[in-house]
């Protein structure tokens, strides 16, 4: 009854892998339509999290019950092995590469760590119940999958969506590498909020501008919470549509300020009455020249006009500098602006730069404001909190900082468009999905594919020194590069030379030193996963097939899901997935994130170590994944006694089918007592709407219905009405058969419901059901519940038994309470009714006493209605009256009824009637007969 779970489940586990239970699973069901399900890549790196877990049994979950509906549905793990967490601790250990090992020896200790972490990760993943191809599972690291990669990237420059450029990318300076928008976090942080005055080039012509002369300098206002950038400055925008003022701003002088925003200018200023001097469009300002306070040469600056210009903040004019900032970058692209920063990959300015050489980037904020104020730029400085982009690894502020990366163009050569459609022809679960990740490729740049790292998969172009574009053969190079690491691995490129691939103008090119970003790696898994697993299911072109599932967690839209798009579609021009799935994120009980200083995590080794990995999946089942998933020590005590009900409740099937043999003694349907038909018809209603729950992905109702079957429709009724049938009629009368008969179909569906769910309880009921059967629950489809094709007792009439039924619980009740009676078979009970209440209680005659469980039953006329009668409102809007009171007949030894023929036998002193009669009757076929209940 208690389960042992966490003692049973481990030697199971064994039990399953010695037989090779996977591997018998997939080929039994090889013949079956495939329902392709492809696994995101958890990283190779550290213990798996609770976070994990749920993840993980979901997939499982869904892998199952396709199976359930008739699918070969295989089910591949796979890891995310290149990128920097593994750099770093391998770093750990020999340090930079360099050091100790050189980049060949350094790749070879970063492969042995990602290694270690599978088998540590893998362990785990198994405990949970998780039947999967853990033997063959795909890498990112493994030379097919690599080799397969770069057959991906291929497809994507062939198609002409990959392009050089020198643009700003969100940059690390602890990773010293560019970032991928989805590594990418946004916290607060405080920042210098700065006011800075550019002094025009020719005051007395911007005042004509204006309708006003005076050759008194005016400047240019700009707002920046950055004041590191201000040393790269090329310009300044405005926004063409926008009103722009000349102000006298007091002891500031003129000023430009958008007209929006002069108050909460003037009011930070602390500039009572602001003077407006005269007022145009922005678009009257544009090549308007100023110079930069640190420019000793004066060199003038031009106003341009964008779009990207607001009145969110600040003054209405934008500080540009195209090196750091996307907006700033395309502005300056337009207008002709060098693409131009004195800061180094190192965060450190080059050395002569102004005010800021040899400084390091997170230093200069101060010497930077210090120098505008001893320049009289100052406007006006504070501090300003704001959400600011993170590295997601170091949790320290980025920078945006140009660098010559290769990116993957959105809309050079409509990738952006493409993709939009493809979103658009995509299940999103929960439908909120659709736009969230709509925004994000609608507004994001474009992807930045290349790295500046050791570990990981080349970028492997040919590079032209002289204009640094591809070579023209790049596709096809990319392909014998690609044969070469299936063969050789990494190094087949890493250690070759120009030469080894091109022959002619050779001297004129050279190796693209960067690795694939990460997220190319892993978004490529729907075409190299496959091709690793599957390569006799691949298209005429090698093309995998569309996955029908894709299931991660609900930050992956900016990041698995968002990258697995852009390959896919710039490859063959659709997505890799029919369906997304996204899950929320696990917190305690009191919606806090798991944190071990709050000591509120909850470890899923734990879990499985003391309640169980069953307990941990229904656990799962019942959260409601579209949102936050609370998990505690206290909700998984309440979801093992939700357990335990169903274990009992199955416990409480097989203990009395017991000696059934489903070749021998199986009824047939029209052959069932009526309430046995009526079971079965609730069996398949059941199972219909769990089936629907499935298909949906709302496991949560699968739990709610299996519970309420377990506790409700079986707990407090059917099994409930059944013991008197199964435990005192004779072991083979046709009404314990038929009671026996439709035990047996509810096990053997409930057993397929919760397969999925509760796995290792599911196997071990399998083995227990009487019969032959198949191996493995794991490879059944739905029960096929047979139906009887009528019933004696209508299904009105069920709503009115079970209604009443309920009504007598109550009335008992009272009884017993007031100490009348101990239990319902201390009682007699007469219902008074008329039409089709009447009707429906008088169908089961003498019977009916075994639907109250009472001693003794009868339906009567209303007309007979006693006066001391209770009346009952049934919930189907009929009204009854009952008459319950407690009887004085003796109580019968054997089945616990009180009935006045208790000692009418010499023989049997103690027994009632029809215990004598099943005694007296037993192996001659004789006995108490039953029809309806």
């Amino acid at each position: 009854m208690q389960a042992g779970l966490a003692v049973r489940e481990p030697k199971m586990l064994e039990q399953w892998e010695a037989e090779g239970l996977y591997a018998k699973i997939d080929a039994a069901t090889a013949s079956r339509p495939d329902y392709w399900f492809v696994d995101g890549p958890p990283y190779a790196n550290g213990d798996i999290h609770i976070g994990h877990a749920v993840n993980k049994v979901l997939k499982d979950m869904i892998v199952k019950a396709a199976r359930l509906d008739g699918f070969h549905a295989p089910f591949t793990p796979g890891w995310d092995c290149h990128g920097l967490p593994i750099e770093l601790q391998v770093e750990k250990k020999f340090g930079k590469v360099g050091d100790k090992l050189n980049a060949a020896e350094f790749r070879a200790e970063c492969r042995k760590y990602a290694n270690e972490q599978i088998a540590r990760q893998r362990v785990d993943f198994k405990r949970l119940g998780v039947l999967a191809d853990w033997e063959k599972p795909y890498l990112t690291m493994q030379p097919k999958f690599e080799a397969e990669q770069l057959r991906v990237l291929s497809r994507i420059v062939a198609n002409g969506h990959v392009t050089r450029g020198f643009k700003p990318v969100h940059w690390c300076l602890d990773c010293g590498s560019s970032l991928a928008e989805a590594e990418v976090e946004y916290q607060d942080k405080t920042s210098f909020a700065i006011d800075v005055g550019f002094t025009s080039t020719d005051s007395a012509a911007l005042a004509a501008v204006f309708g006003t002369s005076g050759d008194a300098s005016i400047r240019f206002l700009i707002w920046t919470t950055t004041p590191w950038t201000i040393p790269a400055n090329k310009a300044t925008s405005v926004n063409p549509e926008l009103d722009y003022v000349l102000v006298e701003m007091g002891e500031y002088g003129r000023v430009i300020v958008a007209e929006g925003l002069l108050e909460a200018c003037a009011k930070r200023y602390g500039v009572v009455s602001p003077n407006v001097l005269g007022r145009v469009k922005g678009a009257a300002l544009e090549r308007q020249t100023y110079t930069h306070p640190f420019d000793a040469e004066g060199a003038a600056k031009p106003i341009l006009c964008g779009d990207h210009v607001t009145l969110d903040a600040g003054t209405g004019l934008v500080h540009t500098a195209p090196a750091h900032g996307v907006d700033d970058y395309n502005i300056g692209i337009a207008n002709g602006i060098p693409v131009e920063s004195p800061l180094m990959g190192t965060g450190v300015y080059v050395v002569g730069t102004p005010v800021v050489g040899g400084l390091y980037v997170r230093k200069v904020d101060e010497p930077v404001i210090n120098a505008l104020r001893e320049a009289g730029a100052l406007i006006h400085v504070t501090k300003f909190d704001h959400s600011y982009p993170h590295c997601w690894r170091h949790k320290t502020p980025l920078i945006f900082r140009a660098t010559p990366q290769w990116f993957m163009s959105m809309d050079g050569n409509g990738l952006r468009q493409q993709a939009l459609v493809a979103i658009g022809k995509t299940e999103w679960i929960p439908g909120w999905g659709e736009d969230r990740i709509r925004g994000m490729v609608g507004e994001r740049p474009d992807w930045c594919i290349s790295r500046q790292r050791t570990w990981g998969v080349p970028m492997a172009i040919l590079v032209d020194k002289r204009n640094q574009t591809l070579h023209p053969d790049s596709a096809a190079l990319l392909k014998r590069v690609a044969d070469a690491v299936e063969a050789d691995g990494l190094e087949a490129w890493f250690g070759s030379s120009v030469g080894d691939w091109i022959s002619a103008d050779a001297e004129h090119y050279e190796k693209c030193p960067d690795t694939l970003d990460v997220w190319f790696d892993s978004g490529s898994v729907h075409q190299c996963s496959f091709v690793s697993v599957h390569p006799d299911k691949l298209d005429a072109d090698g093309l995998a097939p569309q996955a029908d599932m894709y299931l991660e967690g609900s930050d992956q839209h900016r990041g698995w899901f968002q990258s697995s798009l852009l390959t896919s579609v710039a490859m063959r021009s659709r997505a890799p997935y029919k369906a997304v799935l996204t899950h929320g994120f696990t917190v305690d009980e009191k919606g806090n994130k798991m944190s071990k200083s709050l000591g509120n995590v909850v470890a899923p080794q734990t879990v499985t170590k003391t309640l169980g990995a069953d307990v941990l999946r229904l656990w799962v089942s019942a959260s409601d994944y579209s949102g936050e998933i609370a998990i505690s020590d206290n909700l998984l005590k309440r979801i093992a006694d939700a357990y335990r009900r169903i274990r009992n409740t199955v416990r409480y099937l097989l203990s009395n089918l017991h000696g059934f043999d489903p070749a021998r003694h199986v009824v047939a349907p029209d052959q069932l007592l009526s309430i046995d038909r009526w079971a079965l018809s609730e069996l398949l209603r059941t199972q219909d709407e769990i089936k629907a729950a499935y298909a949906a992905k709302q496991f949560h109702q699968v739990y709610q219905l299996l519970h309420n079957y377990c506790a409700v429709d079986l707990g407090s009724l059917y099994l409930d009405v059944l013991k008197d049938r199964l435990y005192t009629l004779q072991e083979a009368s046709p009404a314990r058969r038929s009671a026996q008969t439709v035990l047996l179909h509810i096990a053997e569906a409930m057993t397929r419901w919760i397969a999925p769910i509760l796995s290792f309880t599911a196997d071990e009921i399998w083995k227990l059901l009487p019969g032959d059967r198949a191996q493995s629950v794991f490879i059944q489809i739905w029960y096929p519940v047979p139906v009887a094709s009528s019933n004696p007792v209508a299904g009105d009439d069920w709503a009115s038994l079970l209604a009443a039924r309920e009504a007598v619980k109550k009335e008992l009740e009272t009884l017993r309470a007031a100490g009348t009676i101990g239990s319902a078979l201390d009682a007699d009970v007469a219902i008074y009714a008329d039409g089709a209440a009447f009707d429906a209680l008088s169908t089961l005659g003498d019977e009916l006493r075994f639907w109250f469980i009472t001693s003794g039953a009868s339906a009567q006329p209303l007309s007979l209605k006693p006066a001391t009668a209770s009346v009952a409102k049934l919930e189907n809007g009929q009204t009854i009256w009952i008459a319950a009171t407690a009887t004085t007949a003796d109580k019968c030894g054997r089945c616990w009824h009180r009935r006045p023929d208790v000692g009418s036998h010499a023989a049997h002193p103690a027994l009632c009637g029809r215990c004598i009669e099943n005694i007296t009757g037993m192996g001659d076929g004789a006995g108490e007969v039953r029809l309806h209940v």
